[in-house]
């Protein structure tokens, strides 16, 4: 199988609802986001999965629009309402904004709305959320 890969790098606060540690405080990473695509069928004429442009294009820039320097939360966080109303840069998210839950919701959702049509699928997001930690989601096969 042949993958083509591209990363980008945004910075988001969030808060991890129900952490038993320093983590279920208000505090923000410096993201490494890797998007990994594969053909549906094959290579296109020009011998690529995808132009790396157009993985920037939809998937990066995606990013850029909605989780950049925003605050990630929980839409059921206690804590929720309140933060919306003081700032509207505050994002709510179906899921307790983990590195795994970030992975699965970009490979999942945001993936397959995104690349329809281009004859390529999001087969696996790295979401780094520090220089030492990562989550990956795959699809199987």
């Amino acid at each position: 199988m042949i993958t083509a890969t591209r990363f980008h790098d945004f910075s988001t606060g969030h808060r991890v609802y129900g952490h038993e540690g320093k983590c279920a405080h208000l505090h923000g990473h410096s993201y490494r986001i890797h998007f990994t695509v594969r053909p549906l069928d094959k290579l296109d004429d020009v011998g690529r999965v995808l132009d790396f442009s157009v993985i920037n294009t939809l998937l990066c820039q995606w990013l850029e629009d909605f989780w950049d320097h925003r605050f990630l939360i929980w839409a059921n966080d206690p804590i929720a309402e309140g933060l919306t109303y003081l700032d509207d840069r505050v994002v709510l998210v179906p899921f307790n904004p983990t590195a795994e839950n970030m992975a699965e919701h970009l490979l999942r959702k945001i993936g397959p709305f995104k690349l329809a049509g281009t004859g390529v699928e999001l087969c696996e997001v790295r979401v780094e959320e520090t220089r030492k930690c990562l989550a990956t989601a795959q699809l199987d096969g």
